[in-house]
């Protein structure tokens, strides 16, 4: 792991960066003029390369600003094309950790919703059953830990649709901390949720390999509660 121009880095070689983001952070541009991750990670390889010019930094998916963990970009064309490629039709093993207000009824399970998005609102409506635009949504989930007042869960992601674990985990009531949006009884304070993409497994564009990458909760406290009492 390597901190570099305000960048925790999880991995890296000639294809591949992958860092480990900021609930804060955005990660393209958008109408805030807030400096986007892409810049920054393009901005950490010319500097740490010496590379002149328009250095190539291909975004390979994406995470809500307000969301943490694992996010990945390419160094080359080839590796954006084969990343892509490999996660619309291959659906790399996704683990997320999410901190919610309610225990679920069931220490374990999966969900299965069709969302509607809502472009004005940036939010995702979870229905039972299939309605026009809608697109299928799949997760698993178990109970990791509790504390007096939270709740930990890992989220296997079976399909990446928008908003989809907030959307989902509120229809069982299981609402992510902070998140406002999805029903929360309050925000936290610096604006974050409180979701993590903690990990990542994926096959390397160019090599036959398994690639897995873990990314350390947030300082915030209530997480470094959490992973000190699974450790």
């Amino acid at each position: 792991m390597q901190d570099f121009n305000d960048l925790e880095v999880l991995y890296e070689d000639n294809h591949l960066i992958v860092i480990n983001k900021r609930a804060s952070e955005i990660v393209q541009g958008d109408k805030t003029g807030d400096e986007p991750l892409v810049e920054k990670v393009r901005e950490y390889i010319r500097k740490k390369y010496d590379k002149p010019g328009n250095v190539f930094c291909g975004l390979v998916h994406r995470l809500d600003r307000p969301t943490s963990g694992v996010l990945v970009f390419a160094r080359t064309s080839k590796s954006l094309e084969r990343m892509n490629k490999l996660f619309a039709e291959q659906h790399p093993d996704k683990t997320y950790w999410a901190v919610v207000e309610k225990a679920p009824k069931q220490k374990s399970g999966a969900l299965k919703h069709y969302l509607t998005r809502n472009e004005k609102q940036n939010k995702s409506y979870a229905s039972d059953v299939a309605k026009t635009g809608s697109k299928e949504a799949r997760l698993s989930y178990k109970q990791l830990l509790q504390s007096d007042r939270y709740t930990l869960l890992e989220i296997a992601l079976e399909t990446g649709r928008h908003h989809q674990i907030r959307a989902q985990l509120a229809t069982i009531d299981c609402i992510i901390k902070g998140d406002l949006k999805y029903g929360a009884k309050r925000s936290n304070p610096d604006g974050s949720i409180h979701l993590h993409a903690r990990s990542l497994r994926f096959k390397h564009p160019t090599r036959e390999e398994e690639i897995t990458v873990v990314a350390p909760v947030p300082s915030e406290p209530l997480w470094q509660w959490f992973e000190k009492e699974l450790s």
